[in-house]
């Protein structure tokens, strides 16, 4: 791998994932990812997706990681990483098609999260679509004992981390103007959720 940064998860869940993007991503031309980590998902979703134009993005030390999953392994499509920090960044409206994140929400602090979803809502147009990927708990209720032993694990490390409820992250969405449109159930318990920019005619 020549020292490339490597997460066994990024090969386990990417053909899940990946049918359910050819989906949600059908209509979309541009798509940033929030939190790329190692820069697998970007080019292993790129290469299938190769309609998108896919934008890395994450803290700064992430970035060298990417970067080698892009020089060795990535399509064209593909762009460099951008530093990105929920708690900071400010996004321009309108500017992505789609918003992308795995695996990112239950690391992050409730502020953090709260924050995500603020920028995704400002970064897409109406009709763009947030997709959200890992473990979530819903109606206050996880899905199986080992999701709520990681909880417990990760509150342990951190206390500012922890497996948020779908509830808790659409109400997140709808004080952005999003709409939720489709859950995946994917391995290993965990799920998918897509959420849509409303337009101003539509319903709230």
């Amino acid at each position: 791998m020549s020292g490339k940064p490597y997460a066994s998860a990024s090969v386990r869940n990417a053909a899940p994932i990946l049918s359910a993007l050819r989906h949600e991503f059908r209509a979309a031309a541009s798509v940033l990812e929030i939190g790329s980590g190692t820069g697998q998902h970007a080019v292993t979703f790129a290469t299938e997706l190769d309609h998108l134009t896919w934008q890395t993005s994450d803290l700064q030390q992430s970035h060298d990681g990417i970067k080698q999953w892009i020089a060795e392994a990535g399509p064209s499509n593909v762009l460099q990483p951008i530093a990105l920090d929920v708690l900071t960044a400010t996004a321009m409206p309108a500017s992505f098609d789609a918003v992308f994140s795995a695996n990112t929400a239950h690391i992050m602090s409730y502020a953090a999260v709260c924050r995500m979803f603020e920028f995704a809502a400002t970064a897409l147009p109406e009709q763009g679509v947030f997709f959200l990927y890992g473990p979530f708990s819903r109606d206050g209720v996880f899905s199986t004992s080992s999701n709520a032993a990681f909880d417990e694990s990760l509150r342990a490390r951190n206390a500012a981390m922890g497996i948020r409820d779908l509830d808790d992250l659409d109400a997140m969405a709808r004080r952005g103007g999003m709409s939720l449109l489709r859950i995946y159930a994917m391995p290993t318990n965990n799920l998918a959720a897509v959420w849509r920019k409303r337009g101003d005619d539509e319903c709230q």
